[in-house]
């Protein structure tokens, strides 16, 4: 008689204390409902906004459609929050986890956080480790080492409340240019986000970027871009999709969050985009080569602005890419030959093999003679 094999428990992470909650909630949903049932069993851990980790029963009565407020507030008399570990208490109600699989964009899930607590535990996890995590997070961060690997992006400067009195309209005009993107470093899905074309344009759009981070660029703008994607998948030696384009319309500016997960209904995708091959090629080039450099693991998104002139910009990096109905890394994959269901396969086991490799590096303790 074949011995039945055992299914692989998976720890399905999501929500977050960022803009992109509830975004990361209809990612899950999307994931959990393509997960094979016969391959995987999975428990369900809500990340509240307030970064509490609620267990499988309460996150698996939100799932089913009851209000999230409500569920929280039956929940918190439950922990004792004079304990360090009450926010993460609750994943210690599904003590067999195999491996998590992170679906929190944004902060804490997309900055390192989590990956550290995965570290700590001893635990695959999907996507990409601390320190890829956390540079690809951070705008600046990533720009720098797009530059030393010589990866084009666009021009910017760096405001900080140290620096703001200096970055004047005038000096950004003139180190930047008179079309500008005003960006939170650290924050992702346009949050934040404001074009300026004029000083009092720039004074309100460095105002509320401030109210999201405190550090900002300030970046070229490039004229009637197109905005063009890529689908990175795999590890130490990753594949790249076919390519995906965005059509925005022209009264929107740029692709912002309402019309990237509110209302979506002016924009078009073109998937896959037809490309001059040496362009797709190069974008595909540039993808893969930021992936490398930025020592990305499993997946990401890499999101670029190609000029009128057919120029390829690198402009960000997103290491947990959406996975909700209208969401390009699973669609790009998908024109690419590998289905949904197939997609998240792989990615459970790029995390398991990830988790292999790092627990074949050795470490040597040396023991101080005692005094």
């Amino acid at each position: 008689m074949m011995e039945t094999q055992k299914k692989v428990h998976v720890g399905l992470l999501f929500g977050g204390n960022s803009s992109e909650h509830d975004v990361s909630k209809r990612s899950a949903h999307n994931i959990y409902d393509a997960m094979d049932k016969e391959k995987y069993d999975v428990d369900l851990f809500l990340l509240t906004k307030d970064g509490i980790v609620l267990d499988n029963a309460a996150t698996q009565r939100i799932f089913a459609g009851e209000p999230e407020d409500q569920v929280v507030a039956d929940e918190m008399p439950k922990l004792d929050l004079s304990d360090p570990l009450a926010p993460i208490k609750n994943l210690a109600t599904a003590t067999d986890i195999d491996i998590f699989y992170p679906v929190v964009h944004g902060n804490l899930g997309e900055d390192g956080t989590l990956q550290g607590l995965f570290k700590l535990l001893k635990k695959p996890f999907v996507g990409s480790g601390v320190l890829a995590s956390a540079a690809s997070f951070d705008k600046d961060i990533t720009k720098q080492i797009l530059t030393h690997n010589h990866i084009q992006n666009t021009k910017y400067v760096v405001v900080t409340p140290e620096n703001r009195d200096q970055m004047t309209y005038a000096y950004l005009q003139e180190h930047v240019g008179d079309h500008l993107f005003i960006k939170p470093a650290n924050q992702g899905s346009s949050v934040g986000i404001h074009k300026a074309e004029t000083e009092q344009e720039y004074l309100d759009g460095l105002a509320d970027a401030f109210k999201y981070d405190f550090k900002i660029l300030v970046e070229e703008s490039i004229d009637n871009p197109r905005e063009v994607e890529c689908s990175i998948l795999g590890n130490e030696n990753p594949k790249a999709s076919k390519l995906g384009a965005i059509d925005v319309p022209k009264s929107d500016t740029f692709y912002d969050y309402n019309n990237k997960f509110v209302d979506a209904s002016g924009v078009s995708f073109e998937l896959p985009v037809e490309l001059p091959a040496d362009l797709t090629k190069r974008i595909q080039d540039m993808s893969l080569g930021a992936f490398k450099a930025l020592g990305l693991k499993g997946m990401a998104r890499v999101d670029f602005l190609v000029s009128e002139d057919g120029e390829p910009y690198l402009g960000e990096i997103n290491t947990l890419p959406g996975f909700t109905n209208i969401s390009l890394y699973p669609k790009l994959w998908e024109v690419s030959g590998i289905g949904y269901s197939d997609l998240i396969d792989q990615l459970i086991q790029l995390g398991f093999d990830e988790f292999k490799r790092q627990s074949a590096i050795h470490y040597d303790f040396v023991a101080l003679d005692a005094e």
